[in-house]
């Protein structure tokens, strides 16, 4: 299945997407696309639903805009430095373990809404990732067991502000999570539409020109290494993000000098089998 969310912000209902790309309304099944959906058997559920009333649902008119396919989430949880050419870009050391840091939650938008520039931002950064959702509890998981604890998979694409990250003192995250930081979507693939997590081209461009352009299959760490990883210093509820990291050409690391985003900049990004998402660079608020 592929899960959206539309609406206007705030007020999202769930809706699912067809193979021939037709939108509906879910709304009928009673229930938005958070902790309680995934962890109360929702999935199965869900598909039962669109079995017996997709053909019937009301269609989500074109245009309607679409917010992240999943409702806010306990916790989004980055991995940092997870590609080599990423990591050399800038200058750090290839990790010997997944690096964790977190994206708060407040960050989270729909896939094309806008990139809303932080006040005294000076290096807004993008970057193209696997977000992995997740579908049951996972606490002390093995790494065999990983991907029975998934529930899908989704684009997002994790905007930073490298001054506020790097040269503020203090962790990562506040770079990380200012509003609009997170645009996710713009849908959720459950697993069975994602055969291999790992062999997923990616892309991202600035005003038409490519920036990243790489594959989940140079990840240092794969997914069930790093759903098993994360579950040993927290329980991941459902529904939690897992953001799994960046291949090189990101701003930061752009020669002779880094080059950031400024205000009317349009990015676009992309996963197969994940669609696209689009989003316009605006001045502070």
């Amino acid at each position: 299945m592929k899960m959206i969310r539309f609406g206007e912000p705030g007020r999202e209902k769930p809706g699912l997407q067809l193979e021939d790309g037709t939108r509906i309304d879910a709304s009928g099944f009673g229930s938005d696309y958070g902790e309680a959906f995934f962890g109360g058997d929702g999935l199965a559920r869900l598909r039962q639903w669109a079995a017996a009333n997709a053909a019937g649902a009301p269609r989500v008119p074109a245009g309607t805009r679409l917010g992240p396919p999943v409702a806010r989430p306990s916790k989004i949880v980055c991995i940092g430095l997870n590609y080599r050419d990423h990591a050399a870009e800038t200058g750090a050391k290839i990790p010997t373990e997944p690096v964790i840091f977190f994206k708060a939650t407040s960050s989270l938008v729909g896939p094309d809404d806008d990139l809303v520039t932080p006040r005294g931002a000076l290096k807004v950064d993008w970057e193209v990732e696997l977000a992995v959702v997740i579908g049951a509890r996972a606490s002390y998981v093995a790494e065999a067991d990983a991907l029975r604890h998934v529930a899908g998979y989704a684009l997002h694409n994790d905007y930073s502000e490298r001054s506020f990250q790097l040269e503020r003192a203090g962790q990562w995250s506040k770079g990380k999570s200012a509003d609009t930081f997170a645009p996710l979507g713009p849908f959720l693939a459950t697993t069975d539409e994602i055969p291999d997590a790992q062999a997923l081209g990616m892309w991202l461009t600035i005003n038409g020109e490519t920036r990243q352009k790489s594959s989940t299959a140079n990840m240092i760490f794969a997914v069930p290494t790093l759903v098993s990883y994360v579950s040993q210093f927290m329980s991941l509820l459902p529904g939690d993000v897992i953001s799994t990291g960046t291949p090189a050409g990101v701003g930061l690391g752009m020669k002779p000098e880094p080059q950031y985003l400024k205000t009317g900049d349009v990015v676009e990004l992309g996963i197969e089998r994940l669609g696209r998402s689009r989003q316009k660079v605006a001045p502070s608020r």
